[in-house]
């Protein structure tokens, strides 16, 4: 998914996203910063949200068992790979991938996963920490060797 995928995504879904965290119009217009014409506009498909009403949506209720349905379990780190391509964070424990990820490749200490829902790739270390995220496969696999060989 791209940014207008993203952007078209949660905008279609931001009534289910608002009723899920039980908020009132005005409780999540508030939240983000919005009017509630916008808001409203934006639950009756008559314009998009903007990029930052979409990350704070994403930052302000990850919790969200539909953002985690169409971004996966952790919605930031998917909207930072999306924007940055790849990103390099050593030592940000995860929880090792059980319900959304599937082991791609291993090397040492290290392995890489994919996500069953948006596809892109990250490389835990034996503990569970996140070193690495990225769309591409080869870039993955690149860092693997350059892990597990130091």
């Amino acid at each position: 998914m791209d940014r207008r995928s993203v952007i078209r995504e949660i905008s279609q879904h931001m009534k289910l996203i608002r009723v899920e965290m039980n908020y009132s119009q005005d409780q999540m217009a508030e939240i983000l910063g919005l009017s509630k014409k916008t808001l409203v506009d934006i639950e009756k498909g008559r314009k998009n949200a903007s990029w930052p009403v979409v990350v704070a949506v994403c930052a302000l209720m990850p919790e969200s068992e539909i953002i985690r349905g169409l971004l996966g379990e952790d919605p930031l780190s998917y909207l930072q790979v999306l924007i940055r391509d790849s990103i390099y964070t050593p030592k940000f424990r995860t929880m090792g991938g059980k319900a959304w990820w599937n082991d791609v490749a291993s090397a040492g200490s290290f392995r890489i996963q994919q996500n069953i829902i948006s596809s892109h790739y990250r490389i835990l270390d034996a503990d569970n920490y996140r070193w690495f995220s990225t769309f591409s496969k080869d870039q993955a696999l690149k860092c693997l060797s350059e892990l597990s060989s130091d």
